[in-house]
């Protein structure tokens, strides 16, 4: 594993360049707003103050743009001036791009200067950049490297009117909520990244049981022949090929307080082969990060219990390996899934909506939940659909559709919204011989909402409660790496029923009693 770690300090140290590097990270307005004692700690004596004001001067971002103050140990750098309303005010993805360029692979310092409503998003960012998972060979003597984040919080003008403090900095109870949800993304990125002959299905499970002890919360898993047996025949049809069988996990918080239930539904295939309707060589590498849904759930999880949760939260995993033997499903197989609903099989590939559905539908009847939510890389389709920024929401609720759009802004895991129109896309999945196929008849006609549509017809459309439906196959991985995207958006989009005031100050506000009522446009 790479030896990186990262902390969150709430306290300035004082540190110097030649021994411990640095990036001043934010946006122009305000990193003008600066003065040397500001930095003074982590600069000196090699950036002098003539020299800090010089590089701060030459910054001319369009959008980005860095100076160096010390070689390559002490860089200043100015974040985009500019942001659109579908982006993130705390320009979230170029921090990352920043940090990434000018880290040189040492102990090092991010000082971030940004206003308090950006803080997780940036902290997030930074996350990010340092991705766990290697398996690249280190010099005997590699010392371990440790990242510290600091923050320089722009203070409001009516507070430095009144002659207070231009800047304020994090209390450790602010650093030790940032420093719970880096290690989730991190922790989700590395699932991700890490190949199946590491993250096959049991290894999988021992992630959710870590997190299970970690947390308290209870965990329940049936798997293998079982799965079958108590109808869960998505999972076990789209896993039963593989020499490592497929399972399903539920981690379960309840509070005794709680006045409604909550439901996470990860797709967690460890790996996608296409079964027999096979990928090709080119579409198969990287189909380890097919579990990025179920990896960020876990993650968000580990993350929303430490913060302090209120209400009632189900963390549930469809785990399988879309493998190919001689007990692969096969194109004209049906399937009966644990909605009850027959399902004719037209395209092996098309497997995630099978796993999910019976997720959802386990959430709906077993746990009773009044929100479920699933997230996966369930389409090629949502890159095309929203980019490689934006992950795709489509929910039966326009005020949850809203809220993840002030999510997704606020944490920095952008969404977008897709249609959500069953009554004219649903008979896409038409079958003469089962209840639906698995895949569509007109592959021009709205996909993404179309996968999306199948897991909310195993769910049931006369479903009264709330589904959020989240499609995040591109802005699971940025290149060759994962991102950990999910966990914050999660945090940040439940986070009214978090105990955490800085958590509670980013999230959006849901009525409660938008949970019970009928979905939008239903008689």
């Amino acid at each position: 594993m790479a030896l990186t770690t990262i902390r969150v300090i709430s306290q300035p140290e004082k540190t110097t360049p030649a021994v411990h590097p640095i990036v001043i990270i934010g946006q122009l307005k305000n990193l003008k707003k600066l003065v040397f004692d500001d930095v003074r700690h982590r600069l000196e004596p090699e950036v002098t103050e003539a020299v800090f004001w010089t590089g701060l001067a030459n910054l001319h971002p369009s959008p980005t743009d860095t100076c160096s103050l010390y070689i390559h140990f002490a860089t200043i750098a100015a974040l985009p001036s500019l942001c659109s309303r579908h982006n993130t005010p705390s320009q979230a993805h170029s921090i990352t791009k920043i940090v990434k360029g000018a880290s040189v692979g040492v102990s090092e310092t991010v000082l971030i200067v940004c206003e308090r409503s950006d803080v997780y998003a940036s902290a997030c960012a930074v996350a990010r950049a340092y991705p766990y998972f290697t398996r690249v060979t280190s010099p005997p003597k590699h010392k371990p490297a440790v990242v510290t984040i600091e923050f320089l919080i722009v203070n409001d003008s009516k507070s430095q009117a009144e002659g207070r403090h231009r800047f304020l900095t994090l209390s450790k109870e602010e650093a030790a909520t940032l420093h719970a949800s880096i290690e989730a993304v991190r922790l989700a990125a590395r699932i991700v990244d890490t190949p199946c002959s590491e993250m096959n299905v049991d290894h999988f499970l021992k992630e959710v049981r870590e997190v299970s002890a970690l947390t308290g919360a209870s965990l329940m898993i049936i798997s293998q022949h079982e799965l079958q047996e108590k109808g869960f025949g998505g999972i076990w049809g789209v896993g039963k090929a593989s020499s490592c069988g497929p399972a399903f996990a539920v981690l379960s918080h309840i509070n005794p307080e709680a006045k409604q239930t909550i439901a996470w539904v990860g797709k967690g295939i460890v790996y996608d082969t296409g079964g027999l309707s096979i990928k090709g060589k080119t579409a198969m590498p990287g189909m380890k990060r097919d579990c990025g849904g179920a990896a960020a759930i876990l993650g968000a999880f580990s993350a929303a219990l430490s913060h302090g949760f209120t209400e009632n939260l189900h963390a549930i995993f469809c785990l399988a390996e879309n493998s190919v033997s001689a007990e692969s499903t096969r194109p004209d197989d049906i399937h009966y899934l644990y909605s009850g609903k027959s399902v004719e099989i037209n395209n092996t590939d098309a497997e995630g909506r099978l796993v999910l559905s019976d997720g959802v539908a386990f959430a709906r009847k077993d746990l009773k939940a009044d929100v479920i939510l699933d997230m996966a890389t369930l389409t090629s389709a949502q890159g095309v659909c929203t980019g490689k920024y934006h992950g795709a929401i489509m929910t039966n609720r326009e005020s949850w559709e809203r809220a993840g759009v002030a999510a997704g802004r606020a944490s920095g895991d952008l969404l977008f919204p897709i249609v959500y129109c069953p009554e004219l896309h649903l008979s896409e999945f038409s079958s003469v011989m089962a209840d639906m196929k698995n895949s569509v008849a007109d592959r021009t006609n709205a996909l993404c909402s179309c996968a999306g549509l199948f897991v909310g017809a195993n769910l049931g459309f006369d479903y009264s409660g709330a589904w959020i439906h989240i499609d995040m196959a591109s802005p699971a991985h940025c290149g060759e790496r994962a991102t950990g995207y999910g966990v914050a958006l999660l945090v940040t989009l439940f986070g009214q029923f978090s105990k955490d005031p800085q958590i509670r100050m980013i999230a959006p506000t849901i009525s409660t009693t938008d949970v019970n009522m009928k979905a939008d446009g239903d008689e």
